[in-house]
């Protein structure tokens, strides 16, 4: 089972890596399990995979210059398949400048919200900062 809140496009683009900011990474990690275990949720265990694939999709956004959840079938098959995951999710998000900020704009965000506080056991995002310096978000859950 998959999840993204929107429908799925492929393009085909040449994709450039950016740099991740790890430290908003971690923030942002720590803001989203902290909000879990204030509402009796399980913490969410840090995943490599989910964060291969985040920085991917990260990377794919920023040569699109724009968010998406294009390809995310993909992504979420993959994902069960080296982790044998049964369910798989995506928040995306741009423009915010702090980890804070963008924890905000995802529980302001109904279908955002319920995948944070989700049934899921692992979790990664990445943040990615464009040419201009506009960040990118990509975290992925899965259980």
């Amino acid at each position: 089972m998959m999840a993204s809140c929107s429908k799925e496009t492929y393009y085909s683009v040449e994709i450039p890596k950016a740099e991740n900011d790890a430290a908003l990474e971690q923030t942002l990690l720590g803001i989203v399990n902290d909000h879990r275990t204030a509402l009796g949720y399980t913490s969410l265990e840090y995943s490599t995979v989910a964060h291969e694939y985040a920085n991917l999709h990260n990377d794919y956004m920023i040569a699109k210059g724009g968010i998406s959840h294009d390809n995310f079938s993909a992504r979420a098959s993959n994902i069960a398949s080296e982790v044998n995951a049964e369910f798989v999710a995506e928040n995306v998000a741009k423009d915010y400048t702090s980890a804070a900020e963008a924890f905000q704009g995802w529980l302001q965000s109904s279908s955002h919200k319920k995948t944070m506080e989700g049934e899921f056991t692992h979790t990664a995002v990445s943040v990615k900062k464009d040419a201009n310096g506009t960040f990118y978000y990509t975290q992925l859950f899965f259980r």
